[in-house]
């Protein structure tokens, strides 16, 4: 008979086993495009930039000294820190959620029954050991351990467990693109600091050149040659080029606050060294092929990461619809004295009992999860997706631009040799009455552009070769 009454709990059960796992909603997922070109144009280079390291990378003794101090006093960065810490403290608690719950108990109480019930008349019959009634009241002393444990069948909480995992490396990785990103913008910011240092040296070799040209002028002007409009006019060409220079040293003061916000220190001077600024070559840069972008790039392998989670979560959402089996067990002593208290077997007491439980009806919560679950791994297929497709098209822009970049600078460079050589001839050509002040003015103008625009684009190769080693994926190792 009792064994009859097993079978049918058992059978029960399989019943309800296998109507929640047909009863598993079914999904549409996607598979991630991890497809990309064979190379970036023509190239056929299979070395990669992004190998070497920063130190390696930027040869500029004081620039690799902001960039140590940054990696220690950074504050975005020590915040992420805190954040991987906390992702591997979330791998903690998930491994506990799959391991035996343990605890010791301890309690003491006392009860008094009602005489008149059923319970309380009991009692008043019963003694609790030969010529002795139930105290009245009756005290209650219990000491032992209690565990309960959800057995992980369907690798509900091994997956979540994985899941954290996953994200706890992908926490790692957006240290590592943390890390990227601020060796960039420092070393973009000092490159920037030294065009500016060059550029307010160029304002002060014009201001010279035009004070030195006012003065003619109001001496051809004594010499009735001519009017005071050119003298004017000369005059304020000198006043506007000295207001430049203190626009560019309010740049200069920004941008070194700047380096200093990134180095996470008060404003204070940067060590520079300005005057090779102007013969800096950009380092050879070796793209590799695309596909090393998805091992290189920290941001495509925490996309990576991310995917792999979610995928995870749908399997631990999924797990919610089966059945899930409970444990519970205690083992320890309870007397109404405390003289008693340790006597076995007579105190001693001990449980052990299983529960399965299933959802029958109203699964909606369940759904819901499962559902979202779903969602939130395409989204993640789509970011993983549009990650290596952002990294691709940044280092095939910075290949272009450096390329571009280069042939400018070249134009450049000889544009400014024959606007320095138009000025001397300028000058000599109004001392002798064959050009009039308006040239000369135009002259020095264009000089100073075309001086400043050498500047800005020997800054733009600089900033391109920063730029292409963080798209490939380097500064992080």
């Amino acid at each position: 008979m009792f064994k009859n009454k097993i079978y049918k709990y058992v059978g029960v059960i399989c019943i309800s086993l296998t109507y929640t796992a047909c009863k598993t909603p079914s999904l549409v997922q996607k598979t991630e495009n991890k497809a990309v070109p064979a190379r970036y144009n023509d190239s056929q280079d299979t070395v990669n930039t992004a190998k070497l390291t920063w130190r390696e990378y930027f040869t500029d003794p004081y620039l690799d000294a902001l960039i140590d101090t940054a990696l220690k006093n950074n504050q975005e960065l020590n915040i992420t820190l805190q954040e991987i810490e906390i992702s591997r403290n979330e791998i903690r608690e998930k491994k506990g959620e799959y391991l035996p719950f343990v605890g010791i108990k301890g309690a003491a109480g006392v009860d008094k029954v009602a005489r008149y019930t059923n319970i309380g008349a009991l009692e008043h019959q019963v003694e609790i050991k030969e010529g002795k009634e139930n105290p009245e009241p009756l005290p209650d002393y219990m000491l032992g351990l209690s565990a309960t444990w959800e057995v992980d069948i369907w690798k509900k909480l091994h997956n979540a467990k994985k899941a954290a995992v996953s994200r706890y490396l992908s926490t790692v990785e957006g240290r590592n693109f943390v890390i990227t990103n601020l060796i960039a913008e420092i070393a973009n910011s000092y490159y920037e600091l030294l065009a500016l240092d060059n550029q307010l040296d160029i304002v002060k070799k014009n201001i010279e050149i035009q004070s030195n040209a006012l003065k003619i002028v109001k001496m051809q002007k004594a010499a009735a040659q001519v009017t005071e409009l050119a003298v004017r006019r000369f005059e304020a060409e000198v006043l506007n080029t000295k207001s430049l220079q203190y626009t560019i040293q309010q740049r200069v003061t920004e941008t070194e606050n700047r380096i200093n916000f990134l180095l996470g220190r008060y404003p204070q001077a940067i060590q520079r060294s300005s005057e090779t600024f102007e013969h800096l070559m950009p380092e050879t840069v070796h793209s590799g092929i695309p596909a090393q972008l998805l091992a290189n790039r920290p941001d495509i392998k925490q996309a990576e990461l991310e995917l792999a989670a979610a995928k995870l979560d749908i399997k631990v959402a999924k797990a919610r619809f089966y059945p899930s089996l409970g444990i519970s067990a205690s083992i320890g002593y309870q007397a109404f004295d405390p003289t008693y208290l340790v006597k076995t077997p007579k105190s001693l007491l001990y449980s052990l009992a299983g529960d399965i439980t299933a959802p029958l009806i109203n699964r909606n919560a369940i759904k819901a999860a499962y559902y979202n679950a779903n969602a939130k791994q395409i989204q993640a297929v789509y970011n993983y997706e549009r990650t290596i497709l952002n990294a691709y098209v940044e280092v095939a822009n910075q290949l272009a631009k450096i390329n571009n970049l280069e042939k400018s600078y070249d134009l450049k460079s000889k544009q400014v040799d024959a606007l320095s050589q138009s000025i001397g001839i300028s000058n000599s050509l109004f001392k002798s009455a064959r050009a009039d002040y308006m040239e000369v003015l135009l002259t020095q103008r264009d000089a100073l552009e075309s001086k400043f625009e050498l500047v800005e684009t020997k800054m733009q190769q600089m900033n391109a070769m920063v730029t292409i080693y963080r798209a490939l994926g380097g500064g992080w190792n």
